[in-house]
């Protein structure tokens, strides 16, 4: 992009053509920054932009708070240009404001467009799914197919996301026969959305079924079917699908199927599979374990009873145990009645930074339930200290 840039530069002239192209190259080859300079250094010169040089400023990536800085200063220059009505333009707004948590402005834009085309109700339905707004998303989605719109796959996969999410099982299917019409039900990505709906839904045959009707598949779809297996309390056939995926030309295990496998193990309470699978993919794939890792293994011991051996695990980690970490061997002590050992850990769970609540609690139901009431009012004491405060308790759907 240095060489295109100095062509640019030595330009005497420059049109929009000219201008457009240069911020779109640099946008699309990861240069932002020079993108949003490059714009800058459009606006005070005698030629204008258009809704295209818009387009190619805005369709880099960068970090959310960044995003939202040039978003609100684009739109504001959007109106200034008299661009609003532009729906390409105004979609990309949605898309951005919603992705930066902005969801009020994103439907500001989205409501206040009269004529609503396809390109505007595609972001705004992933931009509710995204946010965990997912019965708005669903109504939008529904709008949308009343409209005769043809939705697209992002869409289509975050209604699906929100299906699992809130286990609508029948509304997933409802989406699946529309697929079907569309002919849209081998994309590789729509059908990793359907595993991981069928899934989430209770309902692992159909997630299967989606999977072996798809003659290719990527890794994603191979771990959302072990994963699948694994939330479901089938471990067993979890293991055997990744074996028939290592017999597959092109088995790429990644990190998340990393914790698919291992989540398999610890639903299963394979603790020898386990360590073994741990040891593979760390040592054979080259895969450094991270914190999710080290999470699974101390699952897989603490349920199973060996909590000296989950405890050590802990304390010699590379990273630092986090309060999910905790809690869960917290709650291990617990079933099994390991007070002892819950003490010793006790000082170092109170020491922690964490702010969340659920290592203190499950730790304070521990010494209650043993009768030691002193060592329950000291947990209690140090949140109040720290000002940790209970979680709500979440409402059931049924």
């Amino acid at each position: 992009m240095l060489d295109a840039r100095e062509v640019f530069d030595g330009l005497t002239q420059h049109d929009q053509v000219s201008w457009t192209s240069m911020i779109s190259g640099l946008s699309r080859n990861g240069d932002r920054k020079g993108a949003l300079l490059m714009f800058k250094r459009m606006l005070v010169s005698s030629v204008k932009p258009n809704c295209q040089t818009f387009v190619g400023v805005m369709s880099g990536k960068t970090g959310p708070e960044e995003a939202l800085v040039n978003a609100t200063m684009l739109h504001a220059q959007i109106v200034k240009r008299g661009f609003e009505s532009n729906s390409f333009l105004i979609s990309t707004l949605v898309d951005v404001y919603s992705k930066c948590g902005r969801l009020g402005q994103a439907e500001v834009l989205f409501y206040d467009t009269e004529e609503k085309e396809e390109v505007l109700f595609n972001p705004m339905i992933s931009g509710y799914c995204f946010n965990a707004r997912y019965e708005k998303g669903l109504r939008l989605f529904a709008e949308m197919r009343e409209r005769n719109l043809s939705p697209s796959y992002h869409a289509v996969t975050s209604a699906l996301h929100a299906c699992g999410s809130i286990t609508l099982l029948q509304q997933g299917r409802e989406i699946h026969a529309l697929l079907i019409k569309l002919g849209s039900e081998f994309n590789i990505y729509v059908v990793s959305a359907l595993v991981d709906m069928y899934s989430k839904c209770g309902s692992v045959e159909e997630a299967r079924r989606a999977f072996d009707q798809t003659v290719e598949k990527n890794a994603v779809m191979w771990t959302s079917m072990i994963l699948g297996y694994a939330q479901n309390g089938k471990g067993l056939n979890a293991l055997e699908l990744f074996k028939i995926w290592k017999k597959e030309c092109d088995f790429r295990p990644d990190h998340v199927s990393f914790t698919a496998v291992l989540s398999a193990c610890v639903h299963s309470g394979l603790v020898e599979k386990g360590l073994e699978y741990f040891g593979m993919f760390k040592n054979v794939y080259g895969i450094v374990p991270d914190q999710d890792h080290y999470a699974c293994l101390v699952d897989l011991y603490a349920r199973n009873g060996q909590l000296e051996k989950a405890k050590e695990l802990m304390e010699t980690m590379p990273q630092k145990p986090n309060h999910f970490m905790w809690s869960s061997f917290l709650s291990s002590c617990r079933d099994y009645g390991e007070i002892e050992i819950a003490k010793k850990t006790a000082d170092k769970i109170l020491l922690t930074e964490t702010r969340d609540a659920s290592s203190y609690i499950v730790l304070a139901n521990l010494y209650a339930s043993a009768g030691l009431w002193g060592e329950a009012a000291e947990v209690t004491r140090s949140m109040n200290e720290h000002k940790i405060k209970k979680n709500v308790s979440a409402g059931s759907w049924v």
